[in-house]
């Protein structure tokens, strides 16, 4: 794509993230976005929909008060220690900002969420990526070393593994005079949240999401826990650049949607066990299949392309996520979706790897 006079040079050096496609085909089965195939609890659509009212003239609550309250009291913290974005995905942009721009490099694994280098060169943020193993595993030995800050996602993403709360504990109290973020969008699908760390370490943020395990992708709504000085640095960021970034429709359902734990733990059990169902089925195919603790499984067969058995699918009107990049082109992602959805997919893979 030609570049434009108009530009800052500072974007025409940018390589923008490539977001999940989201193709317009009929009968799709979309399983490449990580979207939850259960839709949001019901308390959280009756309360956007009681908010879409004559009201929405009004600008929100900068603070997001009642959702910062909301979360506050789902983890039995005070809710100045919560910040809240749009999307977590925004809430990252706040961190690597505020929290990760300093003159040592930061670190992450080279096989995580690609937004991350994507920031780094937004923000002019230095950074070096850590090998995982050979098993795709964290080695918290391996960020025991000189740096700006250290963020990943747990479980990790793409790969979906998941590095133990008392790893996450041994990594944040050897690095102290740096932040240690932890990305833990997925971490509702078979992990422990290390949110209760952040009460006795002050370098640790944990970041979460609700558009995965609560099923508001399409509402943006994200947050942060940390000490108060983390948060204290986000909203000084978040206050320069966007004093309301959620809405009242959103402020509201989220909310609602953090308050209904039985409608939340209902369906993650339901997409842990057809995870479990498709892991299954995926390995007697032939699929090495990656442990994972997130709502999708990270798999390759050793006798099929990746790109090609995605290309396949396609054809059938089934969608995975490929990443053509060193180390996982072999692999497919593929979401959790419905027992129904799953078994489409495996009965096209029986096909396509007889």
């Amino acid at each position: 794509m030609s570049q434009s006079p108009y530009w800052s040079p500072a974007v025409c050096s940018l390589t923008p993230y490539v977001p999940g496609e989201q193709p317009k085909l009929a009968n799709l089965i979309k399983l490449n976005t990580n979207e939850n195939p259960y839709p949001p609890s019901p308390a959280a659509i009756a309360a956007a929909q009681a908010a879409a009212g004559e009201d929405l003239r009004l600008y929100p609550d900068p603070d997001a008060t009642s959702l910062r309250q909301a979360i506050g009291e789902y983890y039995g913290i005070p809710p100045e220690r919560v910040f809240v974005g749009n999307g977590s995905d925004e809430v990252l942009a706040h961190v690597f900002l505020g929290l990760l721009k300093h003159p040592k490099p930061i670190l992450f694994p080279d096989v995580t969420y690609s937004f991350y280098p994507v920031y780094c060169k937004l923000y002019g943020i230095d950074y070096r990526t850590v090998p995982l193993s050979q098993a795709f595993t964290i080695h918290v030995e391996d960020y025991m070393q000189p740096n700006g800050g250290i963020i990943f996602p747990n479980p990790n993403a793409p790969t979906g593994r998941l590095l133990a709360v008392r790893d996450i504990e041994r990594l944040a109290a050897g690095n102290r005079d740096s932040v240690v973020v932890i990305d833990e969008a997925y971490i509702d699908f078979g992990g422990e949240s290390a949110v209760a760390l952040t009460a006795h370490l002050p370098n640790l943020l944990v970041i979460q999401t609700l558009s995965k395990s609560r099923s508001l992708a399409g509402l943006r709504v994200g947050f942060a826990i940390g000490d108060w000085a983390l948060i204290e640095g986000l909203d000084r960021v978040k206050n320069s650049f966007n004093s309301y970034p959620l809405d009242r429709v959103a402020i509201a359902a989220a909310s609602a949607a953090m308050a209904d734990r039985a409608y939340f733990e209902k369906s993650c059990r339901a997409v842990v066990a057809t995870r479990d169902t498709l892991t299954a089925g995926l390995e007697a195919l032939g699929f090495e299949v990656l442990p994972s603790a997130a709502n999708f499984v990270f798999a390759r067969h050793p006798a099929q392309d990746a790109a090609q058995l995605a290309a396949n699918l396609r054809s059938r009107h089934i969608v995975v996520r490929h990443f053509p990049l060193a180390r996982i082109a072999q692999f497919l992602r593929i979401t959790v979706g419905t027992d129904e959805q799953c078994e489409s997919l495996l009965a096209a893979l029986r096909e396509l790897v007889r």
